[in-house]
């Protein structure tokens, strides 16, 4: 397994396993299938050009299986802040270190990035798998968010989560 950050060439391969998380885990992510179906290549593509986005994939061979972003503030009062979103890995490769690895290239990048102290990430509640990999890498929540996503008629909260660097 290789994993590596995300660049241009990437796109349409992300595009693909992004949409897949979409559709296959809605409840995982504030974004929806429906927000990003009509999302052109060029639009993700655009995503892996800016100085304080980092996506990272995990490969096994030429296959994405896993993805996730590292956003760094930019504002100065909360530059020292990040935030992982877009966390997932592909139902046949879980279980295998994958979401680990992402997590620890996301943690290092943070780590390597002086100003960064702090980062958050949002779990749905119930989602243990998950939760127990944040809390093994040291994650602790801090607050839960009631009723933060809607699909639909249902709501789900969002435990929030920090790991002090």
């Amino acid at each position: 397994m290789e994993i590596r950050k995300l660049t241009p060439t990437d796109a349409e391969n992300y595009r693909t396993i992004r949409l897949e998380a979409l559709k296959n885990k809605p409840e995982a992510f504030s974004s929806s299938y429906e927000d990003e179906i009509d999302y052109s290549v060029e639009k993700y593509r655009g995503r892996f050009n800016n100085d304080h986005t980092y996506t990272f994939g995990a490969f096994k061979g030429d296959n994405l299986v896993g993805t996730v972003t590292l956003i760094c503030e930019t504002k100065k009062k909360i530059k020292h802040r990040a935030t992982i979103v877009a966390m997932y890995v592909k139902p046949d490769q879980r279980k295998l270190g994958v979401g680990k690895a992402l997590m620890n290239e996301a943690i290092n990048k943070a780590k390597d990035l002086k100003e960064i102290e702090q980062i958050y990430l949002a779990v749905t509640v119930g989602n243990e798998p998950a939760k127990l990999l944040y809390t093994s890498l040291g994650f602790v929540t801090y607050g839960v968010d009631k009723n933060g996503l809607k699909i639909k008629d249902t709501y789900f909260d969002e435990e929030m989560m920090v790991l002090m660097l």
